[in-house]
């Protein structure tokens, strides 16, 4: 099939791009020139979009502002952008004659939904969002719009919904890969599984690291943390003590992707293994740990 991918440059994206071209037809469309950005312009832009769809079987929309943009762009530029931009794409599509569309989403929508006071949330699609900040409003506005073309012109769209991805700390990362993680690898490979799955309707799917918890553990993971993961995870409480790092004592959410790995055949492998190997192997995908006050 020949699949288009917005937001070719961006981390996401590119990790989507390469996985695709083993096995598909991919083309990139991004602002910034890069050497699989094969359309070089803004997703606003209406003749490059048209251009761009020629041919196309599926639409992977990745590109919008993000997280750290809030506070430096206009909240107008987030409608315009993350909203606007992605129903002008999803209905061009299908005047061009898309057979799927899946929307690169994020678990930060769920907002205040997914912290509850004085217990660690466990967070799936049935979870109601309660956002923050303009960045989780768009992002649930567009997953919106995307439901009404849907269900108006009997498009198959999959929303994946992906949880935390991006470098850092690497005791940190580590034990998100328990509970609040995913590695671009494994991003990249959810989004392959819901091309060749093709699901009819609109459907929506966390992306997130395997968990060993359950909603049982919910509470003592809030309060003794550390305890729960020596017991449920021995691995890396071992690999911890090794490197002398310290367990974290409370965590605060858990992501289920159970249903994406029901329904999707898909599986995230990178595990917090994962991220001990890009830190001995110094990846610019984790960072080293520094000293903590």
């Amino acid at each position: 099939m020949r699949v288009l991918v917005t937001g070719s440059a961006g981390r996401v994206g590119r990790a989507i791009y390469i996985k695709l071209m083993r096995t598909h037809d991919v083309v990139g469309i991004d602002k910034t020139p890069c050497s699989i950005a094969d359309y070089i312009g803004d997703i606003r832009d209406n003749a490059l979009i048209e251009g761009a769809l020629k041919n196309i079987d599926v639409i992977i929309h990745t590109a919008a502002l993000h997280a750290p943009h809030v506070g430096f762009v206009p909240d107008s530029e987030f409608q315009s952008i993350n909203v606007d931009a992605t129903e002008k794409l999803a209905l061009a599509g299908v005047k061009a004659g898309i057979k799927q569309f899946i929307f690169t989403s994020t678990t930060a929508l769920y907002g205040n939904a997914s912290t509850p006071k004085g217990i660690a949330g466990w967070v799936n699609e049935q979870v109601t969002p309660q956002p923050k900040s303009i960045y989780h409003k768009s992002k649930i506005a567009a997953e919106t719009k995307l439901e009404e073309i849907s269900n108006l012109f009997q498009l198959p769209v999959t929303v994946l919904q992906m949880s935390r991805c991006f470098p850092e700390q690497a005791d940190l990362m580590a034990v998100f890969r328990l509970t609040r993680g995913i590695d671009a690898r494994d991003v990249a490979n959810a989004h392959l599984c819901a091309v060749e799955k093709r699901l009819s309707g609109f459907n929506r799917f966390i992306i997130s690291g395997a968990t060993p918890f359950h909603l049982s553990d919910c509470e003592a993971l809030y309060s003794e943390a550390g305890s729960v993961i020596k017991r449920k995870c021995p691995e890396i409480a071992l690999a911890f003590k090794q490197r002398n790092w310290q367990l974290l004592q409370s965590l605060d959410r858990v992501y289920d992707s159970s249903s994406a790995q029901e329904k999707l055949g898909w599986s995230p492998i990178h595990g917090f293994e994962s991220v001990l190997e890009m830190l001995d192997t110094e990846s610019a995908e984790v960072l080293p740990i520094l000293k903590r006050s």
